[in-house]
């Protein structure tokens, strides 16, 4: 086996490593050590003479000459990275998969104090207070430290060494599982991993102190993956019981809840005992409403099955059921325990789902995140498409990331939408329009987020007539659009039916409805947009022909 060793800048993993790989006749890479002999520079020079984005460059190419884990029993190699190496999904893909990878935390005022005695030079840290660099740092990075195995790295090194190689020792290795992001929230945990919903659902019920694992589940979603999770835990000796929902939107039902309640109430269902909602976004929405008010509400823990709840609907502990009048208009804001996501489960969606779920992706990059843009330019559709390489090579695996922790971190600014500019109001670009048209289905013809993509469209239709969305800016949006094959035909709905629906969305204030709108580099809402420009953007979505990429918005 490979062990890796992550952590802040003067934590000790190059002497760790060292000792380590000379105890088990073991090779040591230091990454930092390979990226100098390949530059033939120090990493201060690259960092004054190139900045860091030719660092980072640099270090994924390192990263990636590591080559394929070793999957033998015995510690074969180890691994010392820089710092910031496990800030790149991909790096963290390919450092933490197959591997052993093991954190030694530091305390702060420790880091400190060594790192005024270092004769090395921390690009990030010169220049600075140490304490205060390294506490932004340790912030910023601990979602990517914390999904390693944590190890205490204040002693003499021969004893961290020797504590190193007992975790290593009893560690059950197992190739299959890997946990690639471990974060916190106002909404609770946050797991993102290939391979790890069962033990990642097991330590969730043990830390809410559960007596049994009661799931809330779907047909589909139950047979796919909720059955073989239960199995498991029952191997485990918790005992398991199921409530299944509808499937889809018609989950999404009072009377769904009121029956689901019922079989809660049958199972003596306590206060405090956790629910475990296995399914898509519907599922989802409906599981957490029945979660909020159960008993005045319950802990419960996401597991999100398919794409868009990844990414989109299970986070931020948004709950809900549709009513007749329009959607999502009974809820509450509910925050799960945890959100467990799993990267297998996508293997096996269907592409029409992946598809669609990145209507919802190519949002959050609208909003600006210009990373996000960029992958989806390059990769979306082999995503879409459910290459076995956009799998492999940590293509999904960068998507969820960047998506989901996009959405948590404004949830966290704005955690029950009370913002009006830049609060978690700017989630709902796309989403007027795209409920409008959800709508005008009977939510059961378009999946959400191929409503979305046609909302997104509206949305730089009306940012483009009123002067919010810049022409190339507004280009740049359809394109993706078109190139992820997402609302590129007309849609067959009366213009009536869409602007009825549109009246009863729930984003109205003071009589106003607040329009989420792109921008150069991120949104605006406005509550200002005149009717006959919303009506105009919305009969485009269902024209004959809709406008492409490029064009002018309707006049």
């Amino acid at each position: 086996m490979d062990v890796v060793f992550v952590g802040l800048p003067g934590s000790g993993k190059s002497a760790v490593g060292r000792r380590l790989a000379h105890r088990h006749g073991a090779s040591f890479v230091d990454l930092d050590d390979v990226i100098e002999k390949t530059a033939g520079q120090t990493i201060p020079e690259i960092f004054a003479e190139h900045g860091e984005a030719a660092f980072r460059a640099l270090e994924r190419q390192a990263v990636a000459d590591l080559g394929p884990a070793d999957a033998g029993p015995a510690v074969r190699s180890v691994v010392a990275t820089g710092g910031g190496a496990v800030v790149d999904p991909r790096n963290r893909w390919a450092l933490y998969r197959g591997r052993v990878p093991v954190w030694l935390d530091v305390r702060p005022e420790v880091l400190a104090q060594r790192l005024r005695r270092s004769p090395n030079v921390r690009p990030l840290i010169v220049g600075r207070d140490p304490m205060g660099a390294i506490r932004d740092l340790g912030r910023d990075r601990d979602r990517f430290y914390s999904a390693a195995h944590r190890m205490n790295g204040v002693a003499e090194l021969a004893s961290i060494v020797e504590r190193v190689d007992e975790l290593v020792a009893r560690v059950v290795h197992r190739p299959d599982q890997t946990v690639l992001l471990r974060g916190h929230s106002l909404g609770g945990e946050l797991v993102i991993g290939e391979g790890v919903a069962t033990p990642v659902i097991a330590d969730a019920l043990r830390s809410l102190r559960a007596r049994r694992a009661i799931f809330i589940s779907e047909p589909g979603a139950w047979a796919a993956v909720g059955e073989a999770i239960g199995a498991a835990l029952a191997d485990e000796g918790w005992p398991v019981e199921r409530i299944l929902l509808p499937q889809g939107e018609a989950a999404k039902r009072l009377a769904v809840i009121e029956t689901a309640a019922g079989e809660l109430a049958r199972l003596h269902a306590e206060r405090g005992e956790p629910l475990i909602a296995v399914g898509g976004g519907a599922l989802g929405d409906a599981a957490g409403f029945l979660a909020a008010s159960w008993l005045r509400g319950v802990p419960y823990i996401q597991v999100p099955t398919t794409l868009v709840a990844q990414i989109d609907s299970s986070i931020g502990g948004k709950t809900g059921v549709d009513l007749t009048a329009g959607k999502n208009l009974v809820g509450a804001f509910h925050p799960p325990a945890a959100i467990v996501i799993d990267i297998a489960f996508l293997r096996s969606l269907a592409e029409r789902q992946r598809r669609a779920a990145l209507g919802e992706a190519v949002k959050m990059a609208a909003l600006g995140d210009e990373r996000l843009f960029a992958l989806l330019e390059r990769e979306g559709a082999a995503i879409a498409r459910g290459d076995e390489a956009a799998f492999a090579d940590g293509a999904v695996a960068e998507l969820v990331e960047r998506t989901a922790w996009a959405k948590v971190a404004v949830v966290d600014v704005d955690e029950k939408e009370q913002g009006t500019t830049d609060g978690r109001i700017t989630l709902n670009l796309g989403h007027s329009l795209g409920h409008a048209v959800e709508a005008a289905g009977g939510f059961g013809e378009l999946l959400h987020g191929e409503a979305v993509a046609h909302g997104l469209r509206g949305a730089v239709r009306i940012g483009r007539e009123i002067g919010m969305t810049p022409a190339d800016r507004g280009d740049r949006i359809e394109r993706l659009l078109t190139t992820l094959e997402l609302a590129t035909e007309p849609l067959p709905y009366p213009l009536a039916t869409v602007l009825g629906a549109l009246a009863a969305d729930k984003k109205h204030a003071d009589g106003s409805l607040r329009w989420v709108l792109p921008t150069a580099d991120g949104s605006v809402v406005r509550s200002d947009v005149p009717s006959d420009v919303v009506e105009r953007a919305a009969d485009s979505l269902l024209a004959a022909s809709a406008p492409t990429a490029g064009s002018e918005a309707p006049a």
